[in-house]
Formats: structure tokens, C-alpha cells, sequence
């Protein structure tokens, strides 16, 4: 491509970008694509011979927009802002273009001071005080626009983690890790003057860090590369970290024999926008002098630009060193990560490598930027931070943030509305933490339904260990009906999710009763057999346990009936169960029994008639089956009837009573 087809394709890409981002509403937010989708869709191996442009863009459309999760869609919810405008992304074009590498001043004088310059206006513009400046007089400050890309390590190896630059890339994380590896080479430097016989490994495992559980991860991650102890303290119910907590965290490890080394604060944490007592902690640290500060403002930071957000910055002077990201909330497109440190010279002295091959005559006088982080080469970011400033102007800027707030502000007003809903942090700046009130699962649900659909797209977080569901204005252009339209899809989905669940709620209670009931019916057939009164009231009220004989007959060896007696307590049971007593056996004075039995599980009614042994006839069999044997009969409705063998008796056999369907009165 030489630049006459340059010009046109260049063109040709600008206006390609430019229908990208104005046509962005009609694309789905997040791809419907599965992992691996994209290697069956291209070649094993890169095309030997040149291919046509036309061809390349072509497969763009068609194969690497569908697996793109479009982070400038006014439905994008998720995260913080991905800062992006047109100016910014004609100064990334720039530095593209002319392609140096401004590792030192003598390197691309151009893009060293432009970066000193541009790091000093913003941080005038967010409020750090004059010693964070680099150009003040007397101060020892700076600011740097952090770049972190390396690879594979045998020290991380036994982590596990294979590659730096999968954890750490262009962001506020490489800022944590910096600051951390200059606090750790001072909080070493003073140890080994107070011991100098003791070994740097023995003094590297003394040290500890400290940071809130609402911190950014990456902390975690530093502690991990910088091998020093981290402890994780517990915020407060807002997710503020107080002094209180960290001072006696503090005090117990010392106890131990450890060393506080470093402390790292937040300003507007990922999870809620939470922010710790910048100034609490910093003024209870003055009894820790050798312990770093360090405040991370990845995104909030960039709101301080505006005067009545400023408050939040309150004990800023404590620090050692503040950070934020110009491409979350400064519509500077990604990577451009700012740090700014109180004393350079404490950062650069735990970092300095100085070959002869890159010294050069002005080393005294101008700032080398590879003094400043872990890689040598550095791009020339500062150029689109440079456009995008003088672009919007300062002015500009705080429109546009104010503008996020207010969307903010609007869609917790529709959430404190409905009722099913609970707003879950306090709303400052551009991130609304909300839920249904209920469980954990069923906001789950809620959640991984709307983002399934692809009308919209949040994420989750643990706010005071509860599932909450994230909802930021991200998008630069986002208006008043993109916020309607989100609450819109919200309500939807949760009214659907609600009505489904009272509709499995009320099935699981329905199916609750019908095995309490069935467990009800097995315990009362147990509890029959053994005390009539639970199935026949008529029993209780006649007091037939009373009444009942005692006396049961059985046939002797020698075929006359043996009378067996037991004892006559009123209202005792014999060794034979109450419904088969009234089976074997009739009144003691000789009378009909002529109580009515019913056994509901049988749906059957039998009456009870006086027995041979009391029938005036007499009876000439004494054998069991003659004399207490029982016969199974059919109602009219099938159903079972016990009728006493009645013998030679004159008397015709009882009528079963089964046809009677109601309840044993």
C-alpha cells in the first residue's frame, strides 16, 4: 500500500468508522457467539499471496463485528465508561503516523515534554496539590500516562500465571503495581539500615499491604508479583474503609513482627462508586511515617474536574501517589492511565536501569519516562489526551460528566418508583447499584435474562456480600430516552421473572399440602388400628372401651371352648387392638353390639351383630373359622364389607351399610 492508496483507504476507513458508530443503535450489544466460533471461520495458516482490501473489510463486517461486544452502544451498561471521541481518535492516528518510541527525552524530546505538560494541566484540573506537578517551582512531583506490557516470567511461574500481560495491560492496575514495587524498595531501603546484617529475603516477607475488600483486584494481583503479604480489611456498611479498622489491622500486625509497608485507598470503587475516608486515613497514617499512600481513582477521578464534585477529593494532601483513567470518563479512547507521585525520585529509584546505550547528555535536566514503569518502550499516548483537552476544553469536559450524573440520577428516581426494587448504593456520580427485593437467585435470573436478549448489557457486583446488578451511563452520547428505554426493559423482564415465580411458589405449596396431606393420612391409619375413638366418635360417646368384653373364647384340644379373662379395667385395652376387640368379642351383659363401624380408607360401614357364643340357638362347631371367622363381602360400590360367619342361626345376615357415602357420625 503506498500513500496514494493510503489516502483512499484511509478514507474510506473514517467513513467506515463514522457509520460504525452513528448506526451502533442498530446492532445487537453483545455478540450471539459461542468460544472458538472465529477460528472456523478463517484460514489454518496467513495467506501466502496479498489479498484484496476490499476482501479484508468485507471479512470484517462478516466475521469480526459478530463476535464484538460494542462498548459505545447507548445499551451498554456494564462496567465504567470506554472513553472514545473523534479527536482522540485522530491523535491515536498521529501517534500511529509517526510511530516513535519516547522512552527518554533523547529519544522523541516532543514526547516526553508534551506528556510532563498535558500530566500537569489535568492534574490542575482534578485539584492535586502543587507538589503532585512536575513543572512547579520546587516541586519533586510528576506525572507519568502508565504503560505496562511484558511477558512470561520464571517468578510468576510458580503463581501460575503464565503471562504479566494478561493481568497487567494499559490501565490503573500497572499504576497500583508501580507504586507497590517503589513502596517496597523504600520500606527495604530503611530496614536494611536499621539491620544491615539481616537478609533482603527475610525483611521482603516481614512486609504487608493493606486495602479495603471493595478494592480493585489488581491490588491483590501486585501483592501477589511484588511477593509481599496483603491484608484485605472489611468496610464499613456504606463500603467506606475507616481509619479505625485499618490503625488497628495495623497495630496487630506489628505485634506480629511485621511491617505496615503500603496502604492502598479507593475513590469510587468498581463494585459500587463507594469511597473510603481519604482524609480519616490519611491523617491516623502521620503515625506511620514510612507507610505509602496510595489513592486509586480510575474512574471517579476524572469527575473532580468539576468544582462541586471536588469534596470527594478531601485528603488528597496525605498522599503519595493518585491515579485515574482519562479512558474511562475523559472520552480519551483506550489505554491512557495517569499517576502522579508527591516525590518522583522515590518512584524512579526503585525502577532505574541505565545502560550506557541509553544515557545521554541531558540526563540531569530532563525527565526519562523508563525510569517510571516496568517496560522501556513507550507510545506516544499524550497526543490524543493533548487533542481531546483542547477539543472540549476543560468546560466541555464537565458538561459531559455532569450530563452522566444527571442520566444517573434520573434512573435511580424510576427504580425508588417502583416499588420491587431497592437502590443498593449511595448514587454521587454515574453508577446505579439496584436490585428486586427478594433473593439473590431471583436477581440472578433477572439479570442473565435481559443480557441473554441482547437489548441490553449489565453486570453484577457484591455490595455488602448481596448480588446487586450494576446499571452506569456509558455511552458519549447518551440521552434521557436511552435511560427510559433501559428501565423500560427492566420492568419487563422482572414483571415476567415475578410472575413466574409466585406462579412455581404457589405450584410448591399446592404440592407441599398434597404430601403433608398424604403424610396426615398415613399417620391416622396408623393411629386408627389402635383407638377407635380417632375414626368413630359414636364409640366414645357410647363409652364402649366400658362396656367391651374382656372375656375372648378360643377351641380346646378337646372341641369345647376355652374362655380366656382379662382383666376388667375400665377403659383399658386387651392384648388385642380396640377394632379387632370389637371384631371377637360382645357385650358382657349378652346384648347386641350394635354400634355401627366405618373404616374411611376402605370407604366401608359394618354393624355388629351378637356372636354364637350368645345366640340362643347355641352352635356345634367350635372352630375358629364357625366361631370368630370373618367374611369379605362387596358393597354395591365395590367396596369390602366384613360380615361375621353367622352359622346355622335362624336369623337372616345383616344388612352391610356401605351405601351410605357420608362421614361415621
Amino acid at each position: 500500500m503506498d500513500s496514494k492508496e493510503f489516502r483512499r483507504r484511509g478514507t474510506e476507513m473514517v467513513e467506515y468508522i463514522c457509520n460504525y458508530l452513528e448506526t451502533l443503535e442498530q446492532r445487537r450489544v453483545t455478540p450471539c457467539v459461542e468460544p472458538g466460533y472465529l477460528k472456523h471461520q478463517l484460514p489454518d495458516e496467513a495467506p501466502e499471496e496479498p489479498e484484496p482490501w476490499e476482501k479484508i473489510m468485507q471479512d470484517v463486517e462478516d466475521k469480526i463485528m459478530p463476535g464484538v461486544t460494542h462498548w459505545q452502544h447507548p445499551r451498554f451498561h456494564a462496567y465504567f465508561p470506554s472513553g472514545n471521541s473523534f479527536p482522540s481518535i485522530l491523535g491515536d492516528m498521529l501517534s500511529d503516523g509517526i510511530g516513535c518510541i519516547g522512552f527518554s527525552w533523547a529519544a522523541s524530546p516532543a514526547c516526553t515534554e508534551l506528556e510532563t505538560i498535558v500530566l500537569d494541566w489535568l492534574g490542575k484540573a482534578i485539584g492535586l496539590p502543587d507538589s503532585f506537578l512536575a513543572l512547579k517551582p520546587g516541586s519533586r512531583g510528576g506525572g507519568v500516562i502508565q504503560i505496562l506490557q511484558f511477558g512470561p516470567s520464571a517468578a510468576l511461574m510458580q503463581y501460575n500465571i503464565p503471562n504479566f500481560a494478561s493481568y497487567f495491560q494499559t490501565s490503573a492496575s500497572e499504576c497500583v503495581l508501580v507504586t507497590m514495587l517503589a513502596a517496597r524498595a523504600q520500606a527495604i531501603k530503611y530496614l536494611k539500615q536499621q539491620h544491615p546484617f539481616v537478609e533482603e529475603g527475610h525483611l521482603l516477607s516481614k512486609l504487608m499491604a493493606y486495602c479495603s475488600k471493595e478494592a480493585h483486584s489488581c491490588v491483590e494481583k501486585a501483592a501477589m508479583i511484588s511477593f509481599v503479604k496483603l491484608r484485605i480489611l472489611e468496610p464499613d456498611e456504606k463500603c467506606c474503609l475507616r481509619a479505625d479498622t485499618l490503625i488497628k489491622a495495623m497495630e496487630e500486625d506489628e505485634q506480629q513482627g511485621l511491617i505496615p509497608f503500603f496502604v492502598s485507598t479507593t475513590l469510587g470503587t468498581t463494585g459500587s462508586c463507594a469511597f473510603d475516608d481519604l482524609a480519616e486515613i490519611g491523617e491516623a497514617l502521620q503515625r506511620f511515617p514510612s507507610v505509602w499512600l496510595h489513592v486509586d481513582a480510575a474512574y471517579a477521578g476524572n469527575a473532580f474536574i468539576c468544582p462541586e464534585l471536588k469534596y470527594l477529593l478531601k485528603g488528597i494532601q496525605y498522599a503519595d501517589s493518585f491515579n485515574t483513567n482519562p479512558n474511562k470518563w475523559l472520552l480519551t479512547n483506550f489505554d491512557c492511565s495517569t499517576l502522579w507521585v508527591r516525590d518522583r525520585i522515590r518512584l524512579t529509584s526503585a525502577l532505574v536501569v541505565d545502560p550506557l546505550y541509553l544515557q545521554h547528555g541531558y540526563t540531569d535536566s530532563a525527565i526519562d519516562y523508563r525510569h517510571w514503569g516496568v517496560p522501556l518502550s513507550r507510545r506516544f499516548r499524550s497526543l490524543k489526551l493533548w487533542f481531546v483537552l483542547r477539543s472540549y476544553g476543560i468546560s466541555g469536559l464537565q458538561a459531559y460528566i455532569r450530563h452522566h450524573i444527571e442520566l444517573a440520577k434520573r434512573f435511580e428516581a424510576l427504580v425508588l418508583k417502583d416499588s420491587r426494587f431497592e437502590v443498593c448504593n449511595e448514587v454521587r456520580l454515574g453508577l446505579v447499584c439496584f436490585r428486586l427485593k427478594g433473593t439473590d437467585r431471583i436477581n440472578e435470573k433477572l439479570l442473565s435474562s435481559i443480557n441473554a436478549s441482547g437489548k441490553l448489557h449489565m453486570v453484577p457486583a457484591s455490595v455488602n456480600d448481596t448480588y446487586v446488578i450494576r446499571f452506569c451511563a456509558v455511552a458519549q452520547n447518551a440521552k434521557v430516552e436511552d435511560i427510559d428505554y433501559a428501565w423500560d426493559v427492566i420492568t419487563d423482564f422482572a414483571s415476567e421473572i415475578l410472575e413466574k415465580e409466585q406462579a412455581d411458589e404457589v405450584s410448591e405449596i399446592v404440592d407441599r399440602r398434597k404430601t403433608h396431606t398424604l403424610a396426615q393420612k398415613r399417620s391416622f391409619f396408623v393411629r386408627m388400628v389402635s383407638d377407635p375413638k380417632i375414626y368413630n366418635p359414636a364409640i366414645n360417646k357410647a363409652q364402649t372401651p366400658h362396656r367391651m368384653s374382656t372375656e375372648l373364647t378360643s377351641p380346646g384340644h378337646d372341641g369345647t371352648v376355652v374362655k380366656v379373662q382379662s382383666p376388667k379395667t375400665p377403659g383399658s385395652a386387651t392384648w388385642i387392638s380396640w377394632p379387632l376387640a370389637f371384631l371377637f368379642a360382645s357385650a358382657d351383659d349378652g346384648t347386641k353390639n350394635d354400634v355401627t363401624l366405618r373404616f374411611r380408607h376402605l370407604d366401608t360401614m359394618m354393624r355388629l351383630s351378637a356372636s354364637r357364643r350368645n345366640s340362643a340357638t347355641g352352635g356345634s362347631s367350635p372352630s375358629p373359622e364357625a366361631e370368630n371367622g370373618i367374611t369379605l363381602l362387596k358393597s354395591p360400590k365395590k367396596s369390602p364389607i366384613l360380615m361375621r360367619k353367622r352359622g346355622s342361626s335362624p336369623n337372616p345376615p345383616p344388612t352391610a351399610v356401605g351405601a351410605n357415602n357420608g362421614s361415621a357420625k
